[in-house]
């Protein structure tokens, strides 16, 4: 369908004034149809990735990774608001704080007992300029929101998002990696397609959408330079996700972090790291320490061994990134490839490059690959004086404001407290963890994914933000605080990673005990699996 029949067959109105109850039922529907498509989207996922590699090298596990999970855990959010709504309320937050005069912090995860046993420790906040508010999502006007889906994940979460948070009929254009996927999620999305709530148009019609005169706003997700060019052509406000050069900050600690402490942040670097072939928007990519930092060189090697041997092999199917890695390692001397599985699988190549400094093309530059960059910061131990040069060089030299994470010790961090948490205020980021991934905040229903203090003037991030499940006005920033030694995600064996992702996704769209047992059974059990490659 050509972008004009597909908005000409949306009905705004009708889905505007839709009930909570004919509204909630749909969504019950889809989840519904999710479960029975799962697989099938993982199938059609992998194969696009295994064709752009050209090894099979991608499992149907993890194609339901980067598919089924993050619109499962978007809808599962949204479906515990209408729930809410059902009941003439809107979900209350867990905590409000007020940080500043015009700056307050709401605790918004784990609310429910599910979340609750899967978080562990884990806790999510909204930063919110001026007093918090939340708007019921069936007082928002009609309109359609023109959704153009993302290349290196096919789940336009931001679909669902406009549906049923913004109160908006949609239209979806699919990147032209994502068509066939695209066409299964025309299955599951079938029930607000019948209600001519949603309409999908094909891949190669950007331009035109863009410009349909009619549009409340575009959601778009990609590349700067495109959304720079969709922002100068469209018709309508553009709500946009782009990338960024991500920074990893490593607090030095008042106490020594010990050798399985080294090992356990080098694995989860290097997990994250390779994940989807490193095409992720949140992905830390320039890791920030002290000069001064004694343990420095030891998580350098830490790092090296865990990329090279202690993680399996992931290959980057992004097309162009093999250039990207390739004019990395021309600008960069200190560039070091270190080859997964003895270079054996296909594209798998990452590349480390330790000891940059704050001038160099590796700062100013995007990799969306696997390639990581280590900067040592001229500056004492001193948490505060640490702090303050990281904060600084992150904000005025690192590209882009998309993620942000900080790793820092228990000890260091309950002495420090106001201190860290005033570098989580005043550091320009749309999302922060402290102790996890940046990517847990985009897979989390009740917080915000995008750039941070950006205009249309100087867009590298994104302007605006999509998310938030509980509908709060006026989001700054997203927040997750982790413990020190949790664990988010490990590449370490294989079919542990595939039975994890499959559990995880089915769970996510059924939050049933039966699947709670069985996701829970299995990582006992894999647990005492060891390396399987």
């Amino acid at each position: 369908m050509i972008a004009q029949e597909a908005f000409q067959h949306l009905e705004p109105k009708k889905w505007a004034e839709t009930s909570v109850l004919e509204k909630l039922t749909l969504l019950e529907k889809v989840q519904n149809n999710l479960k029975i498509y799962a697989k099938e989207l993982g199938t059609e996922d992998a194969k696009m990735k295994n064709n752009l590699i050209g090894e099979n090298v991608t499992s149907v596990q993890e194609g339901m990774g980067t598919t089924v999970m993050p619109m499962a855990n978007t809808l599962m959010g949204i479906h515990h608001l209408y729930e809410s709504l059902m009941h003439g309320d809107l979900p209350e937050p867990i905590n409000i704080r007020k940080l500043t005069e015009k700056l307050y912090e709401v605790e918004v995860y784990p609310r429910h007992s599910k979340d609750k046993l899967a978080a562990g420790k884990q806790k999510g906040y909204l930063h919110i300029e001026g007093e918090p508010r939340q708007v019921n999502p069936l007082e928002k006007p009609a309109g359609i929101i023109a959704v153009s889906g993302a290349g290196n994940y096919s789940s336009s979460i931001e679909m669902a998002m406009a549906l049923f948070l913004e109160n908006k009929a949609v239209l979806h254009k699919p990147h032209k990696l994502n068509e066939a996927t695209d066409r299964i999620w025309e299955k599951v999305f079938e029930p607000l397609i019948e209600v001519k709530a949603l309409a999908f148009c094909d891949a190669d019609q950007g331009k035109e959408m863009a410009t349909l005169e009619g549009l409340h706003a575009l959601y778009f997700t990609g590349s700067t330079g495109v959304a720079r060019a969709i922002q100068d052509a469209a018709s309508a406000p553009l709500i946009s996700e782009c990338g960024g050069n991500n920074p990893c900050i490593i607090v030095p600690g008042e106490r020594a972090w010990t050798d399985k402490e080294v090992h356990h942040h080098a694995i989860q670097l290097a997990s994250v790291g390779k994940l989807n072939g490193g095409a992720v928007c949140g992905r830390p990519q320039t890791i920030i320490t002290s000069k001064n930092w004694v343990q420095r060189e030891q998580f350098l090697a830490a790092l090296r061994k865990a990329i090279r041997e202690e993680t399996f092999a992931c290959s980057s199917h992004y097309p162009g990134v093999e250039k990207t890695k390739e004019t990395f390692l021309e600008n960069q001397t200190s560039a070091e490839i270190l080859q997964p599985e003895e270079g054996t699988q296909a594209k798998s190549d990452f590349v480390l490059i330790p000891g940059i400094s704050e001038d160099d093309f590796a700062v100013t530059n995007e990799a969306f690959c696997q390639v990581f960059s280590e900067i040592a910061l001229d500056t004492s131990n001193n948490v505060d004086a640490f702090l303050t040069k990281a904060t600084d060089f992150c904000n005025n030299r690192l590209l882009g404001s998309l993620g942000c994470m900080i790793l820092v010790d228990e000890s260091t961090f309950e002495s420090n407290n106001a201190r860290i948490h005033k570098a989580v205020k005043e550091l320009n980021y749309g999302g922060i963890t402290v102790n996890t991934v940046p990517p847990n905040i985009w897979l989390n229903a009740y917080l915000t994914w995008s750039g941070n203090n950006e205009t249309t003037e100087n867009l590298v991030s994104g302007v605006g933000n999509f998310g938030n499940a509980m509908n709060f006005e006026n989001v700054v920033k997203s927040v997750i605080i982790d413990d020190f030694h949790s664990t988010s995600f490990e590449l370490t064996n294989r079919k542990r990673v595939e039975h994890m992702l499959e559990n995880v996704s089915f769970f996510s769209i059924d939050q049933s005990w039966g699947h709670f047992a069985k996701l829970a059974g299995q990582m006992m059990v894999d647990t005492f699996k060891g390396k399987d490659f």
